[in-house]
């Protein structure tokens, strides 16, 4: 008679390699999702770059507003060549994009005196008043970028 079923060593040798396999692959995949936020965080970045290179372009210099709400509007609403509302200009952005590492689209407005990644970790983006320049607000390494 010919026998038809595994032996438990045949078995044990299959969930082992099952298991080193499976070791191997799986932290692949945690850094994968990683490096898929940060391309879409860069990606991000370079359009709010791009749009927000326009505007000193249109009007001569950055947006100015005192408060961060007054600054956004005058990105994401349509303005007159002095940065109030109005129909001549803009928008330049539709909304501000989620900061995908912490979940916020908040822009922290800043006169030089902070740095990214020393500010609150619960506003998405930096900008620099004094130098223009904008950058992901959640790490010192991505407020390099």
């Amino acid at each position: 008679m010919k026998r038809t079923a595994f032996t438990l060593v045949e078995i044990l040798i299959v969930v082992i390699i099952l298991g080193i396999l499976a070791a191997i692959v799986i932290p692949q995949f945690s850094e994968a999702s990683d490096d898929a936020r940060l391309s879409s965080m860069i990606s991000d970045l370079q359009t709010i770059r791009s749009q927000f290179g326009l505007y000193p372009v249109e009007h001569g210099e950055y947006p100015d507003g005192a408060t961060t709400a007054a600054w956004t509007a005058q990105l994401t609403e349509k303005t007159a060549k002095d940065g109030t509302a109005g129909t001549d200009y803009g928008p330049y952005l539709q909304t501000f994009p989620t900061n995908p590492f912490n979940d916020s689209a908040d822009v922290l407005l800043d006169d030089g005196s902070g740095s990214p990644g020393a500010a609150s970790t619960d506003v998405g983006w930096y900008f620099d008043t004094s130098t223009g320049k904008f950058a992901p607000n959640d790490s010192a390494a991505h407020g390099a970028l």
